[in-house]
């Protein structure tokens, strides 16, 4: 695929793509004989991977270190492990102030739909 069937396809821009190619976050793309990226299938899961981690709130420092350890082959799995432990960790506490803040959320809109309505000095 070019790049943009692929940008399409992954609602990313063309720009981004190699972006993340350039610093190393997606491995260099293979081109054609006209010199432009022939995207393969592997790359397109890398790009999948990419982008649902980002859109769970991995930076792109811990996706290019996690990218460069995979890389690097088996003797990385445990470090890879590691990682991806402490990502899961932070996004499980972040969901759980989500969950919090909804929870909130959902208690003022039931007040105002009961036409009870936030007072002095009670907990807004």
């Amino acid at each position: 695929m070019n790049i943009a069937e692929v940008s399409k396809q992954y609602g990313l821009t063309a720009d981004t793509l190699r972006y993340y190619e350039r610093i190393g976050l997606l491995p260099a793309v293979a081109r054609n004989k006209s010199g432009n990226r022939d995207y393969s299938e592997v790359d397109c899961e890398r790009i999948e991977f990419i982008k649902c981690m980002r859109e769970a709130g991995l930076s792109i420092e811990v996706l290019t270190k996690y990218m460069h350890l995979f890389l690097e082959g088996d003797s990385t799995l445990k470090e890879r492990e590691e990682l991806l432990i402490a990502e899961r960790d932070r996004l499980q506490a972040r969901l759980e102030h989500m969950q919090s803040t909804l929870e909130r959320l959902n208690r003022k809109i039931t007040a105002y739909q009961n036409g009870e309505f936030c007072m002095k000095n009670r907990n807004c």
